[in-house]
This record gives C-alpha cells, sequence and structure tokens, in this order.
C-alpha cells in the first residue's frame, strides 16, 4: 500500500533520536535545531493584534503583499539584492516546503543533485521523494567542513549534476564562506550549467564577518533560488514562515504546486513576519549571546578531547569523538541513559560521520555548564 519511495526512506535521524527523550526528567536537550529565545514580545502581539482584528482568512498563493515587498526591501537594503515581489518571491510554511517545492519544480525522474555532506538530514529525503538521484561531495573537518575545490571539480565532471543544494552558515557543522570562497564555488557550478538551490535560513547567525547570499554573486542570481526564513534567526519556529526568492518561472512553478498543496502560508504568521523585519536590535542580542556560548562549549568540548572547530554561525558545533572508539548513536544513547545529556549522533547527517556529533548551544550558559560537567563525568568512565 505504501510507496516504495517512501518506504526506503529512513526516520529524521534527529526525530528518532528525540522519542527517547520525550517524557525523560532532568535531560539536558543539546540537540534539536531551535532556539531557546521566546519570540519578540512586539512580534507576539502584532499576531495577537491580527487575531483581534480578525485576520483569518486565506492570501494569495504568493503570501501577503505587504510581506513580499517588505522581504524585497530587507534584501535590497542588506545584500544590495533586487527581487520583484510580484513575480520573484513566494511566502511558504518554512523553508522546508520552499525546498520541496523547488525540488518538485525543478527535477525529473533520475536528474542528479549534488549534496554537501554533512547535511541537513531532509536533504536526501526531499530529494529521494521526488525521484532524483543524490551525489554527495563529503567534507573533512581537516579541510574545515569546507568544500575542496579540486574534489568539487572532479565530482561535477563525474556526475553532471542538474542541480546543487548549498546549505550555509551549515547545519550540522557551523561553516560559511567568504566571497572569494563563493566565487570560485560559483565558477564551478557556471560552468557546469548546475541551478544552485542555496539555503541560507541561518544567514543572520553569522559571527565571523557579514553573509553573503549566493545570488548576489555576479551572474548567480540568474541560476539560483535563495531559501530563508524567519524560525531561526527570530526564534519564530512555531510560525512556520519561509520564503523563496529566484527566477521567475522557477516561482511561478513552484507557486503552481504551492497553490494545489498548501494554498498559502498562515496569514497571521505572515503578518508577525512583517513585524519581524523590523527587529534587528533583537537579532542582535541573540547572536551576541549565542557568541558568548560558543566560546564557552568550544573550549570545553577541546578540553575533554572531542576535537572542535569554531563554528562560524549557527548554534551548533560538529565535534569529532573518533578517539573514544564507538560509534555516535552508542555515544549518544549511553549519554543520555546514563548522564541524561541529549546530542544528535552524527551519522545522522551522512555515513561518513559517524564519529561525530552535533551539540546545539541554543540552551542556557547554566544549561551547558552542567552539561559539561555531565559530559566530562560520563568520559571518565569510557
Amino acid at each position: 500500500m505504501i510507496a516504495k519511495r517512501v518506504e526506503r526512506i529512513p526516520p529524521s535521524g534527529i526525530r528518532e533520536f528525540f522519542d527517547l527523550v520525550l517524557g525523560m526528567p532532568d535531560v539536558i536537550s543539546l540537540g534539536v535545531g531551535e532556539p531557546d529565545f521566546v519570540t519578540s514580545w512586539r512580534i507576539r502581539e502584532k499576531a495577537i493584534t491580527a487575531l483581534e482584528e480578525g485576520y483569518t482568512s486565506y492570501t494569495s498563493n504568493k503570501g501577503l503583499k505587504a510581506l513580499r515587498e517588505q522581504i524585497c526591501e530587507y534584501l535590497r537594503r542588506k545584500y544590495f539584492l533586487d527581487y520583484d515581489s510580484e513575480d520573484e518571491i513566494l511566502i511558504t510554511c518554512g523553508a522546508s516546503e520552499a525546498l520541496d517545492l523547488a525540488l518538485r519544480a525543478v527535477l525529473n525522474p533520475k536528474d542528479k543533485v549534488l549534496i554537501i555532506s554533512p547535511h541537513y538530514v531532509a536533504y536526501p529525503a526531499l530529494v529521494e521523494l521526488n525521484l532524483g538521484r543524490i551525489i554527495y561531495l563529503p567534507t573533512k573537518i581537516e579541510e574545515g567542513f569546507k568544500i575542496e575545490m579540486e574534489k568539487l571539480v572532479r565530482v561535477v565532471k563525474k556526475n553532471s549534476p542538474k542541480l546543487v543544494i548549498l546549505n550555509y552558515p551549515c547545519n550540522p557543522t557551523g561553516v560559511t564562506y567568504s566571497r572569494k570562497e563563493l566565487d570560485s564555488i560559483w565558477r564551478v557550478f557556471s560552468q557546469n550549467n548546475i541551478f544552485v538551490v542555496s539555503d541560507e535560513i541561518y544567514s543572520e547567525i553569522v559571527y565571523e564577518g557579514k553573509h553573503i547570499p549566493f545570488s548576489s554573486l555576479k551572474g548567480a542570481k540568474k541560476r539560483t533560488l535563495l531559501l530563508n526564513g524567519f524560525s531561526k534567526g527570530y526564534a519564530m519556529t512555531g510560525f512556520r514562515i519561509g520564503y523563496a526568492c529566484g527566477p521567475r518561472k522557477i516561482i511561478e512553478a513552484m507557486t503552481k504546486i504551492h497553490s494545489f498543496s498548501m494554498l498559502c502560508a498562515p496569514i497571521v504568521s505572515q503578518i508577525a513576519g512583517c513585524q519581524a523585519l523590523k527587529e534587528e536590535d533583537t537579532v542582535e542580542e541573540m547572536v551576541k549571546e549565542y557568541r558568548r556560548r560558543r566560546d564557552f562549549i568550544v573550549k570545553e568540548l577541546n578540553r575533554l578531547g572531542l576535537k572542535t572547530l569554531y563554528p562560524q554561525g549557527t548554534f551548533y558545533c560538529f565535534s569529532s569523538i573518533e578517539k573514544f572508539g564507538i560509534s555516535s548513536l552508542e555515544f549518544a544513547r549511553r549519554l543520555l541513559f546514563e548522564e541524561k545529556v541529549a546530542v544528535v549522533p552524527g551519522k545522522a547527517f551522512g555515513d561518513n560521520y559517524d564519529r561525530f556529533l552535533r551539540i546545539s548551544f541554543a540552551n542556557s550558559l547554566e544549561n551547558l555548564k552542567e552539561a559539561i560537567i555531565r559530559l566530562e563525568r560520563f568520559l571518565d568512565r569510557l
């Protein structure tokens, strides 16, 4: 009865593990990728007022005109990027829906999709659901988890992918790229006629330098779909609001699918999104606190023998447990049951990463300090 392509896809490596956490008392969760901050009161107040004023209807399939126009203004002001609010922007139920719509709009059966590993858990699943073929490009901790150019050229020439899913700042590694690095990557994609889907949902959470949208590179805008949203940078995960910006024909195709499936994103969330784009001071305060936590936990993890690079963005560390000689799943299970600290096994982000853990520092500094005490106690028994 169930479609074979669905049966072949394993459950989310993150959610499957965290089913174990539910109902366990005194667990410190350094796992699920969600800000620990409450959405700004001004954003919540805007949503409450919208309900009180009776905003409970459908919107245009494309999304509220006001929100699309504000996104255009935000991208123009911050990144000097110009999009047409009428034809080049679609409001979606989170960036995840935008990615699914993009793959459905672009892929034919057996089209090849390049995924950079380690990768967000949804990427391979969505490609397989849309009957694409996955080509992986693994990165290594020794290379800073960044794309190695000679390897990229070799993989592209051998496989001729139609599309690449790029994610930076990256979940789970926290890696991001300079303009010079992005120019080199774009040159390879451009020369090989590869369409770029750039997932930049963590663009607001950057610690080193400034975020550079892929579509802002010279010549890249015509062959790039920019995905972003409000979940991470604005602590609005439950609002489920995202957006896609890209070439008119791609947005038109995505909107067609969106109109038959989701219809539109919730109107209250869209109105809240309009307010969020005015909350730069709130975002800056959250990033400042994330940086403080990052500096603490990276230092402590390295002290305990878990080799950890400083993430340049996001609120994740991707830490090596190679020296301890056990799999990431065994390590994470034992740490959870013996010390009640929850982390995500690295294998959830690619088969090559079974000697890593994703550790989120989207938690209070007090809880992070206690988690380190528990982790050190656990390691003493290994």
